[in-house]
């Protein structure tokens, strides 16, 4: 497995990591079976970063990489993350206040089985709490032991070089993908200035750019994809326009669509880290091959002109969920 740098001064992680897999898991249910033996699998493949939250699957995802990852924790990184917290009406908020910061890591901890978390990002940004008093309480944090990098998710320029200011940010992480390329405008560049590395999840656009989803009925009934704005009928016929192109690529390369797209993001500079999610072995052995396949500078100028920014239809979220990013 290639490596990369997890920020200026931070260790070196697989060069591509692990995210949560779209389908919820059960505790003792047959996909728990699945979803240990492909985490185990990763292990055996390389794979060193493993990325995860309180706020997955109601804080069962925590629980289960914890339980697959027992007896081989020293050979991985574990990541999660706090402040996406759900209230009673189910709708998101956000809550980065020092106090909560404590709270939530020692409930992370419990819950993985771990006793440090290798890095522990801010889930959501907090507009009632000041950013310096959030990423003062993380480095206190590492301090005592209980965590060893930070790391912020879905932030703005400003507030990005605020955190950073107060503690080292090590990773920065928030969607990028041939689909989404928003953050190459602004934040990537300065992640790059400031020596942060940055985790790209949804790195196949959550399975849009797979090319296995080409209707809404391609997705479960209960999945929450049917929500997202890049899936409705209207938004999915024109985003598959554009697979179709990143399909025929693929094919004529001998590969899957869903390895070129990672091999594109993995050409967008040795800083970028995807984080693909999934439960399943077959999915998780495709997207660590994709780590050796090199792409020419023409093709990856091709696959950037079919998805230049703006290319694709639909929001990446509601417009509500689009509130609490980029602040």
């Amino acid at each position: 497995m290639k490596q990369r740098r997890l920020g200026s001064n931070g260790p070196m992680v697989s060069a591509i990591g692990m995210g949560r897999g779209s389908q919820p898991v059960q505790f003792d249910s047959p996909l728990e079976r699945e979803f240990n033996s492909t985490i185990q699998r990763a292990i055996d493949l390389g794979v060193t970063l493993f990325d995860s939250s309180d706020a997955y699957w109601g804080t069962r995802h925590e629980v289960l990489l914890g339980r697959a990852i027992k007896g081989r924790r020293d050979n991985i990184m574990v990541a999660t993350k706090f402040g996406n917290i759900e209230l009673p009406d189910g709708t998101k908020a956000p809550n980065a206040q020092p106090a909560f910061v404590v709270e939530c890591c020692e409930a992370s901890l419990q819950r993985l089985g771990v006793d440090v978390i290798d890095l522990y990002y801010l889930h959501r940004v907090d507009p009632a709490t000041p950013i310096e008093d959030t990423i003062g309480a993380m480095a206190r944090l590492i301090e005592q032991g209980k965590v060893r990098h930070i790391g912020v998710c879905e932030v703005s320029p400003a507030t990005l070089r605020r955190a950073h200011k107060t503690y080292p940010v090590s990773v920065l992480q928030t969607e990028y993908s041939l689909w989404f390329r928003d953050c190459e405008q602004e934040i990537l560049p300065l992640c790059r200035e400031l020596g942060i590395a940055y985790v790209g999840y949804a790195p196949l656009g959550r399975g849009l750019l797979t090319g296995r989803i080409r209707t809404p009925d391609d997705l479960p009934p209960n999945d929450r994809r049917r929500r997202h704005p890049r899936f409705a009928p209207e938004n999915l016929a024109r985003n598959v326009e554009l697979v179709a192109q990143l399909d025929a690529m693929a094919k004529a390369r001998g590969i899957s669509s869903a390895q070129l797209a990672l091999a594109w993001l993995l050409a967008q500079g040795d800083d970028v880290i995807p984080i693909p999610g999934t439960n399943h072995a077959a999915n998780l052995e495709q997207n660590v091959a994709a780590v050796d396949v090199v792409l020419t500078p023409a093709e990856v100028k091709q696959l950037g002109n079919i998805f230049a920014p703006g290319a694709g239809a639909g929001a990446r979220y509601t417009p509500g969920a689009l509130k609490g990013v980029w602040l």
